[in-house]
């Protein structure tokens, strides 16, 4: 991972999917499997590393529930985020996807700067994902808000899928 970072110019965004931690199901599926390996790569690199959570605002805003541990996706956000704070990793900013002000999504935002946490906003993307031209261009994720990173690797990841991991990386 830290050879292709210094081969991107000391910045590289890595998309983390799935579950980075208790992920059971890898567990059930792969005999031996450590349903936190992800984490433990992510305690040896935390040094070099800013975490950006994403998450859904339609999933926040209907109320979805993550089927493992039996809360909503604005709950397992808050819960990832005390999660990595316990193995001693920072979530550095949270990015609420494909937010249009929805009321849900808003409060979540609202509690989460109370919070002290990081907060932007990305709008739906025009022409995502098949209008390359478009989704890259500033009327595309050029359009949504710049995240401030530090570290030289951005690990991207959220509470599941369709969560906007992949646009707030082009973004």
């Amino acid at each position: 991972i830290l050879d292709r970072v210094a081969r991107f110019g000391n910045k590289l965004y890595l998309e983390f999917g799935g579950k980075l931690s208790f992920d059971f199901h890898v567990a059930r599926v792969l005999p031996g499997y450590d349903s936190n390996v992800k984490i433990r790569l992510l305690q040896v690199l935390k040094d070099k590393i800013d975490i950006v959570l994403c998450v859904y605002a339609g999933d926040i805003e209907k109320g979805r529930v993550r089927g493992d541990f039996g809360i909503t996706y604005d709950d397992a956000t808050l819960k990832l985020i005390d999660d990595l704070r316990k193995w001693e990793l920072t979530v550095s900013s949270v990015v609420i996807t494909r937010f249009e002000n929805q009321p849900a999504a808003t409060m979540f935002k609202n509690k989460l700067e109370r919070r002290n946490i990081r907060v932007c906003t990305h709008r739906y993307t025009k022409g995502y994902p098949t209008d390359v031209d478009l989704v890259v261009s500033e009327e595309g994720c050029g359009a949504n808000e710049y995240i401030e990173t530090d570290k030289p690797l951005v690990v991207v990841t959220g509470p599941g899928p369709g969560s906007g991991k992949l646009a707030t990386c082009l973004s």
